[in-house]
């Protein structure tokens, strides 16, 4: 019988760290990250990371594990996701995938091999020197010419990913196009997304970031500048601390940061929607007003059984 590896995935502000918390505690898991962001010391505010009382009582892998200057990739994450997968059911408990990183979720579920070794430092260099004369949104232009399902993904300001997507082309690999791809055979996944209505969602997204700020989320964001991060710094880049610099710097006021945060979020949102509903093995949950943690946990149980 193959290892069961349940997945929580869904819009950011939905619910996903407290349901897979109680997952946790119903069948015996622990839950490793899947968002990106949560990877990084120091960003715990603004990611909106589980509660320290949380993590000390259900086992949490994968948060907090880099410093925000790291550039960590899709293939590093797979290795170390794997590793703490296998460990996990080593000792006898339930795996519990938690986030909404799409392409690192797909690392996860299928096969996909990150070795390469095509590529040549020469051809990135040349790349970025590209991305250096002519913008982001030139090579996002280019990379939709090569692939357009990558390039529906990458947001057109994410230089990094845009070019790592050109490598991937020229490579054969084409990461992200999931009809090329297989699952991964090591896994009996059960695969759930939560969601709830839209509008609903939004308002959760907006009361989501007043509380940030309220919780410190303006402190974060200069402290990790005091550290010597940037703007330019790759998890700086983030939604939460990329809106707050400005603010810092005295560009705008601070409830204009708050709006552009929230109406990031709400895109990123979207986007998160569109990605998963391209699986085609993953199983909705939706979330009604009303329902308690129990009622969502219990639906999810009866659902994996199915």
């Amino acid at each position: 019988m193959k290892n069961t590896v349940y997945v929580i995935s869904g819009p950011t502000a939905v619910g996903k760290s407290i349901i897979a918390f109680y997952l946790a505690k119903r069948i015996g898991g622990e839950i490793v990250n899947c968002d990106s962001v949560q990877l990084y010391k120091y960003m715990d505010v603004g990611s909106a990371k589980p509660p320290e009382e949380e993590m000390r009582k259900i086992r949490h892998h994968l948060y907090s594990i880099v410093e925000p200057d790291y550039n960590m990739t899709v293939a590093t994450y797979q290795k170390l996701a794997g590793v703490v997968i296998d460990d996990i059911l080593e000792r006898g408990k339930v795996p519990i995938i938690c986030g909404g990183t799409g392409l690192y979720l797909s690392s996860i579920l299928y096969q996909m091999d990150f070795a390469g070794g095509k590529g040549t430092s020469a051809r990135r260099a040349q790349l970025e020197s590209m991305a250096e004369r002519n913008g982001s949104e030139y090579m996002h232009q280019f990379l939709q010419a090569l692939d357009p399902e990558a390039a529906e993904r990458i947001h057109p300001n994410n230089a990094r990913k845009i070019i790592r997507a050109i490598e991937a082309f020229e490579e054969g690999e084409r990461i992200g196009s999931m009809s090329d791809l297989k699952l991964n055979p090591k896994y009996d996944f059960r695969f759930f997304a939560l969601n709830m209505d839209r509008e609903w969602l939004y308002e959760r997204i907006n009361r989501r970031v007043s509380a940030l700020v309220s919780n410190g989320l303006v402190n974060e964001v200069a402290g990790l500048l005091r550290r010597g991060y940037t703007k330019d710094t790759p998890a700086m880049k983030a939604i939460g601390y990329k809106e707050i610099i400005p603010y810092l710097e005295n560009e705008y006021d601070l409830d204009t940061a708050v709006e552009e945060i929230r109406r990031n979020t709400r895109h990123y949102a979207k986007r998160q929607l569109t990605w998963l509903r391209r699986y085609d093995f993953v199983r909705w949950i939706e979330i009604r007003k009303g329902d308690t943690v129990g009622d969502i946990v219990d639906r999810l149980i009866s659902a994996a059984a199915e």
